[in-house]
């Protein structure tokens, strides 16, 4: 049993300086990439707020089998990023903490949840000065279910394209490879980014419809690659 825990022990200390030497290169290589969202250079403070999509009764997207559910994938991977960020000094805050939507008590019907949770997290971005935002979801395409990767959108604020880029370069290195992704600008569909007034990207970490890598989706240890890659994009500077 002493020796299992020694390997075990020796296992998980290895992943971790696998994963802080990956997250180290990823910094460096980002040493010379300009991110005007993290205060223009100018030193200024910024709040990450970290949006985990969905919640509640809005599970989001869901696997082929329907079994997994995009909102619980979402936390998951948000809740590490967050990890990671405190860890390294960043302030951060959550749009929820929990597999809930965060709609006002008023709301009755599914339609009105969901306008109200919209509404709230729009009202909190907008809230808090010196922010940017982070949403993290996950995608789905059934028409094509060998589609895979993790892709990042921004909105049309200042700053937001560069650090999208920088998080998509971080990505396609840790993830992506021979795989590797473009950023795209957010639709003006999309009623979050649309309304709130500070920069936000959002990160599709993979894909639904595509089983293999929902499979690995739901592993922590790539739930933990795709947050320090997701970290180590936002904090390169």
């Amino acid at each position: 049993m002493i020796l299992l825990l020694k390997k075990r022990n020796l296992l998980t200390g290895g992943l971790l300086c696998c994963f802080f030497i990956a997250f180290a290169a990823v910094l460096w290589r980002g040493n010379s990439v300009s991110v005007p969202a993290f205060g223009g250079g100018r030193g200024e403070p910024v709040l990450v707020i970290i949006d985990p999509g969905h919640g509640g009764e809005d599970g989001g997207a869901v696997s082929t089998d329907g079994a997994v559910k995009e909102s619980g994938l979402n936390l998951s991977i948000a809740l590490r990023v967050e990890d990671l960020m405190r860890f390294l000094g960043q302030a951060t805050a959550m749009t929820r903490r929990e597999d809930v939507s965060i709609h006002s008590p008023e709301s009755r019907t599914a339609r009105e949840k969901k306008v109200s949770d919209l509404h709230n997290r729009v009202a909190l971005v907008n809230s808090r000065e010196g922010a940017l935002l982070l949403s993290i979801h996950q995608n789905s395409l059934p028409s094509s279910t060998v589609t895979h990767g993790a892709q990042v959108f921004w909105n049309r604020k200042d700053g937001a394209e560069e650090l999208a880029q920088s998080v998509q370069d971080a990505l396609n290195i840790a993830v992506n490879a021979k795989n590797e992704k473009k950023t795209k600008s957010i639709p003006a569909t999309i009623y979050l980014m649309k309304n709130i007034n500070v920069p936000g990207i959002l990160v599709e970490c993979g894909f639904l419809s595509n089983k293999e890598e929902t499979a690995l989706l739901q592993q922590p240890d790539y739930q933990v690659r795709l947050a320090t890659a997701i970290t180590a994009g936002c904090l390169a500077s």
